[in-house]
């Protein structure tokens, strides 16, 4: 591959042709069509979104900076966060002897879990990167001694794992980290719905929202809502949104609004102002993950409808900080899509206003910073903050 530089439409079927793929498995497993591969290989379809680009690259084995070519900056090469190898090594800690160290109590275990989801839903990415190593290996030594009492701490402690994980872009690690909630919820109905969202959302960020929406669907279909119970009807819900969302990355309208349609109708028995099971579910949480299925879609009108639904709704102030940083940063996705550099802008230096760490941690929302800031229609009033991460080297 030496000489000038290769269209990334060359680069992609270049290292297809290396991993031995056809069009038609490639297509397969990204969730697209053969015609769709054709068309980006030729350069006949442009190949600019970056969560495109990453599930391609996942897809092929290879780091987006590879697939982008001489002078490109992939996501975490920037943005590595200190402590994430702290984690790593929590996560790869097994307790196997119970009588050898003290566990934590059950009451403190689980406020300790409590006050990471907390930092987590406040978007202190930092502060909960330091506080994760210690919290994992407390719930892995508590569930080695109490099976059954620290099922439900330890499960959590890897699902807020997962979730903060997959905010830094360290989309492998987070995989192990669901896995994990997988495993120890297995038999629980409800502890496996709850680490079911975060394997959905891990599956979507590796490439394979293919294979995520069935897997969202049965596992939602499991919950059963006899008598209605919050957190079975905000688990559902979820799931369902989920396997919207991966339906949107492969470009299923249809499948799209028959998922949504279906949690929205859960969302509406359940209203907003709760958070079962760390979801935050209900119909502001559909409202502002319908505008991030358009997005998705491609459908820039649709988007910023639902954007303006959301933010304009009474729900939106229930949602947490996290949450609503991360609907601005994909409407600002959005406006950028539409060619509104400046409307991307305003979004992005609001979203810093409700959680900086959700616009200065997140690799995916710094590389759309980038991108709006290069843009000569950028507004001043972003030229602060992209000055301000440059310089900061975070």
């Amino acid at each position: 591959m030496g000489g000038e530089p290769l269209p990334i439409g060359r680069r992609v079927a270049y290292w297809r042709s290396r991993r031995r793929m056809s069009q038609q498995v490639f297509a397969d497993r990204l969730g697209k069509s053969k015609s769709w591969v054709d068309k980006v290989e030729r350069g006949a379809r442009a190949l600019d979104k970056v969560s495109t680009i990453a599930d391609v690259a996942a897809v092929l084995r290879i780091d987006r900076a590879v697939l982008l070519g001489p002078g490109a900056c992939p996501a975490g090469q920037h943005s590595t966060t200190p402590g994430v190898g702290r984690i790593r090594a929590a996560l790869s800690t097994y307790e196997m002897d119970a009588g050898r160290r003290e566990a934590p109590s059950s009451d403190r275990l689980a406020r300790d879990v409590g006050y990471a989801w907390s930092t987590y839903q406040h978007a202190r990415y930092a502060r909960l990167t330091e506080a994760l190593p210690d919290l994992l290996l407390a719930a892995q030594r508590s569930h080695a001694h109490r099976p059954e009492a620290g099922r439900v701490s330890l499960v959590d402690a890897y699902r807020v794992t997962a979730s903060l994980l997959l905010k830094l872009g360290e989309d492998d690690l987070a995989w192990l980290a669901a896995d994990r909630a997988m495993t120890v919820a297995a038999g629980d109905p409800v502890l496996v719905a709850a680490a079911a969202v975060h394997l959905g959302q891990v599956l979507r960020a590796t490439g394979r929202a293919g294979s995520a929406v069935p897997v969202m669907r049965a596992a939602a279909y499991r919950i059963s809502l006899d008598g209605d119970p919050p957190a079975h009807l905000a688990l559902c819900g979820t799931l369902l949104v989920q396997a919207a969302l991966a339906a949107a990355r492969t470009g299923d309208g249809r499948a799209v609004a028959g998922r949504f349609s279906e949690a929205a109708e859960l969302a509406a028995r359940l209203g907003d102002g709760s958070d079962h099971c760390r979801t935050a579910f209900g119909p502001a949480a559909v409202v502002s993950a319908r505008m991030v299925a358009a997005v998705e879609l491609g459908d820039v009108g649709a988007a910023a409808t639902w954007h303006r639904r959301a933010v304009d709704g009474d729900g939106w102030r229930w949602l947490p900080v996290e949450h609503r940083a991360a609907h601005l940063v994909d409407a600002a996705r959005g406006r950028l899509l539409a060619d509104d550099p400046a409307g991307a802008g305003r979004l992005l230096v609001a979203a810093d206003r409700v959680a900086p760490g959700e616009v200065r941690c997140r690799p995916a929302a710094r590389d759309l910073l980038e991108r709006v800031a290069r843009n000569p229609d950028a507004p001043a009033t972003l030229l602060p903050l992209a000055t301000a991460l440059d310089g900061s080297g975070a």
